[in-house]
């Protein structure tokens, strides 16, 4: 009986050296802000095996809660997830550069409410823009290769009102130009992935930002875009008022046309030949587990990178004072 009761001591023992092994093992994430986006992120982000600590003032009760950017040094994560107000971005980016090194972040698009010259030295940065994970953006990439685009028509048109139908528009940041808000701003995926597809805008012909509707505080519900990609006109359309829903991208090139659907996850290609179509089996919260993945694993082939993430912020400065 002496001996059993030793035996049992062991084990116990030796099962909680193993859990606090296990533990000690477990990355640390921080969230910085727990709205819409901060709550879909942690969500996915709790099927890895992952030690969550959310930055935040409301109560909760599924993570563990920080009270301040400051109390992070205690805790060391491993990787940060940024997904404040846009206009929050700058300061809490550099108190985590300034004070941590060879740490992951990511930033929610955009970057910045506006372009500032923060150099980042000590941690690796990349910019949430999750279209770039979405299956028939990366199909469309792969089939223009070697191929002469004459021209492209890009649009994503919505209601924030369908946004954001649980929350009171005004205390939304979207309505807010001071916080970050804006069309432009909150639809940059679209200039983002026109310019990972098809490279660099070199030219802006004409450029109509504004607020039209009343659906906003201040900030701009339209946006009317029309320039070149080197030879490739392009025209990009966005705004926050439009009942009918569209995010797709229209491609016409030489003895082709290729036709993308996101939001019914559609991919159609008419050529002299033959008419392609394909759809998808996967929606747009797909692109967040992948991105997710991809960020954990650190294959960043497709994200969009801190430096590409600077320049959108100083193309969406440059659209705004046109």
């Amino acid at each position: 009986k002496k001996n059993e009761g030793i035996r049992r001591t062991e084990e116990r023992n030796w099962i909680e050296y193993i859990k606090r092994k296990i533990k000690k093992l477990k990355k640390k994430l921080l969230i910085i802000g727990f709205g819409s986006i901060g709550k879909r992120h942690a969500k996915i982000f709790s099927k890895h095996n992952l030690d969550i600590f959310i930055l935040t003032k409301q109560n909760i009760t599924q993570f563990k809660k920080v009270n301040k950017l400051s109390e992070t040094k205690n805790i060391n994560p491993d990787y940060f997830l940024l997904c404040s107000p846009t206009s929050s971005h700058y300061q809490e980016l550099s108190y985590i550069e300034k004070n941590f090194k060879k740490k992951t972040i990511l930033v929610e698009k955009p970057l910045f409410h506006k372009f500032h010259p923060l150099i980042i030295k000590n941690n690796k940065v990349v910019v949430g823009y999750n279209l770039r994970h979405h299956p028939i953006l990366q199909s469309i990439k792969e089939k223009i290769k070697a191929k002469k685009i004459i021209s492209i028509y890009v649009r994503c048109l919505s209601s924030l009102k369908d946004w954001r139908q649980n929350k009171n528009l005004k205390n939304s940041y979207s309505v807010d130009k001071k916080r970050g808000g804006g069309v432009l701003l909150d639809l940059s995926h679209e200039l983002d992935y026109i310019q990972w597809i098809f490279g660099k805008i070199s030219k802006i012909n004409f450029s109509q930002v504004k607020k039209i509707t009343n659906i906003t505080k201040n900030s701009e519900d339209y946006v009317n875009v029309q320039g070149n990609i080197g030879k490739i006109n392009f025209v990009l359309n966005l705004n926050y008022f439009s009942k009918i829903e569209k995010r797709d991208i229209l491609i016409d090139g030489q003895n082709f046309n290729l036709y993308g659907d996101l939001i019914k996850n559609e991919l159609t290609l008419s050529n002299k030949k033959k008419k392609f179509f394909k759809k998808f089996n996967f929606n747009n919260n797909d692109t967040y587990e992948v991105q997710a993945d991809l960020f954990l694993k650190k294959i960043f082939k497709n994200f969009c990178s801190y430096k590409n993430g600077n320049k959108i912020n100083r193309l969406i400065d440059r659209l705004k004072n046109i």
